[in-house]
């Protein structure tokens, strides 16, 4: 190895990154709405003596490093939105916003990459080559913010990409990735039947959007059992159905809505497909009329082989060997993607759930949280991910 950590300074940072978290925990702001979530961080950024590109793609915000030797440029990239949630926990650090709280561990991977920047600025000579800190808004809501960063020109030039995810179905210590695809690409649905109303007890006169609904709702549970090949993951989920307004009075109009869930392209489109032929041939059959509405969300998480090998050469020095596991393939989706498909990369899974701190609530949850002392671990992946990159190690 031909790059050295200095473990006692990043030691020395972690109480900062808890109270980066903390602040931005109590001051959530959702997608494509966080000004202040990026002042905040511009500001941190430029306590560290970096120049800063605010405003990139809405409220993105960049910091670049020159490293003090020639060498590759390395991109590392935070999220920052929080969710339209209600925080139910009971802790110091409670979002004090009603409505809004970091539901899926962004304020933990903001203050990791304001971390990062504050490691590599203080040990600049030690670069081999350029590193671009990335804090990226809006990945919750398609269609997110990684799309409107790229425009700008945040990857130009660059060679690689890491992003990781504080993970709590992972427990604290381990961590985990793989080669190829890792996280569902992600499209969504919205559908209205509409028919003809009248009164509940005529039915005879008129055309019952909720029946036609409902019986929609069943014939897509087949997509995936019946035309979806039994080796290719696939989910459709019905969301939502909302129709009717009293119970005497039949709807002239009833709304479903859902989300896909895929990894291959070809397995995409034959379900949007089947989906619009079913949506139409079941109007059909009930006497109504329907509306489709199809979103094509974010593309797939697919890590470079090159990239997830360095992670299983990395990993082991920071969580043992033990503790670094081949993810499988999971349906929720990330736009983490968008840069994968311009440039080699890797995300990467921090464990982050731990019992003993009741941070075993799932992702999007009113009472979710982390082990902030997964913090560390990620802090020292991304730095070490870097290191080895712009030092050639694999």
């Amino acid at each position: 190895m031909i790059f050295m950590i200095e473990e006692t300074y990043l030691e020395g940072l972690v109480p900062q990154m808890v109270e980066w978290r903390r602040y931005l925990h109590m001051h959530p702001e959702v997608s494509f709405k966080e000004q202040k979530t990026a002042a905040f961080v511009a500001s941190r950024l430029r306590e560290m003596n970096y120049e800063v590109t605010t405003d990139i793609g809405g409220h993105g915000v960049l910091a670049v490093l020159q490293g003090g030797q020639p060498g590759k440029t390395v991109v590392l990239r935070a999220d920052m939105d929080a969710l339209p949630i209600r925080d139910e926990k009971s802790c110091d650090y409670k979002s004090t916003v009603d409505g809004a709280m970091h539901a899926c561990g962004h304020d933990g991977h903001t203050s990791i990459l304001l971390a990062a920047a504050a490691y590599f600025k203080e040990h600049q000579e030690q670069v081999r080559g350029e590193i671009r800190f990335l804090f990226q808004p809006a990945e919750e809501v398609c269609p997110g913010g990684a799309r409107g960063m790229i425009e700008a020109g945040v990857l130009d030039g660059a060679d690689v990409i890491y992003g990781l995810h504080l993970w709590t179905p992972l427990a604290f210590g381990f961590a985990s990735s793989t080669a190829g695809p890792v996280m569902a690409a992600t499209d969504e649905f919205f559908i209205d039947m509409i028919g003809k109303g009248g009164h509940g007890g005529m039915p005879h006169i008129t055309v019952d959007a909720v029946v036609a609904a409902s019986a929609l709702v069943m014939q897509l549970q087949s997509v995936v059992s019946r035309s979806v090949d039994p080796l290719q993951p696939a989910v459709v989920t019905v969301g939502t159905i909302q129709g009717g307004s009293a119970q005497n009075v039949v709807s002239d109009r009833c709304r479903i809505t859902g989300t896909v869930r895929t990894f291959d392209e070809d397995t995409r489109a034959l379900i949007r497909d089947r989906i619009e032929t079913i949506t139409r041939a079941t109007a059909e059959a009930y006497g109504t009329q329907c509306s489709i509405q199809y979103n094509t969300g974010y593309p797939a998480v697919v890590n470079d082989a090159t990239e997830a090998e360095r992670f299983f050469r990395t990993a082991p020095r920071i969580f043992g060997e033990d503790h670094v596991l081949l993810s499988p393939k999971i349906m929720p989706a990330e736009d983490f993607a968008y840069y994968l498909r311009e440039i080699p990369g890797c995300f990467m899974f921090v464990g982050a759930g731990n019992a003993q701190k009741d941070a075993v609530y799932p992702h999007h949850h009113p009472k979710f949280d982390f082990d902030e002392d997964a913090m560390l671990y990620g802090l020292k992946l991304m730095i070490e991910m870097t290191y080895s990159y712009q030092n050639d190690v694999l």
